[in-house]
């Protein structure tokens, strides 16, 4: 990357973007991607990519959206290499502060394919109406609603199935 290609941007500004949405925008890749690697990469192209561009935004509502936007198409791109090349998956969800249902809850999620965990986060995480999920992914609205209930479908079946697989060892 040519430094010379980066548009000068504000130290303030940078720092402003980690503060406010930082946070929000690894939860968003890690549910994705599952390995502290991947986000961290992601998570850096995705600034990266924020001062090649230096977009200006009309309200900070749009700023929030580029920016998850960008990370979701960054954290698609990383599963496509991940899927092309061979990896070894990191399984350490020990370090986040949850019960170990809650634990093995994000499990589940993680292990549901991109397209309906993406929309799952963005829209019972983050809070997202399905118009604006629409608006983040680039679906339809009726695409963003069929993603959420095969979504919901399938964490419940994949709940139902764990239960019956560990309420034979109970």
């Amino acid at each position: 990357m040519k430094q010379e290609n980066i548009k000068e941007k504000n130290d303030a500004e940078i720092k402003e973007v980690i503060h406010i949405y930082g946070n929000m925008l690894y939860r968003t890749a890690y549910v994705i991607l599952g390995n502290p690697s991947d986000v961290q990469d992601v998570l850096q192209e995705a600034l990266i990519k924020y001062m090649e561009k230096a977009p200006a935004f009309r309200e900070e509502a749009h700023r929030k959206a580029w920016l998850l936007k960008i990370t979701v198409n960054l954290c698609k791109d990383c599963l496509r290499f991940n899927k092309r090349h061979a990896y070894v998956p990191l399984e350490e969800l020990g370090h986040l502060q949850a019960t170990s249902a809650q634990q093995g809850l994000i499990k589940e999620i993680i292990a549901l394919p991109a397209k309906w965990k993406s929309i799952l986060l963005l829209h019972y995480v983050e809070g997202y109406s399905i118009s604006e999920v629409s608006l983040i992914t680039g679906l339809s609205q009726s695409a963003v609603k069929k993603r959420l209930q095969r979504g919901r479908e399938r964490l419940k079946q994949q709940l139902t199935e764990s239960e019956e697989f560990y309420g034979q060892y109970e």
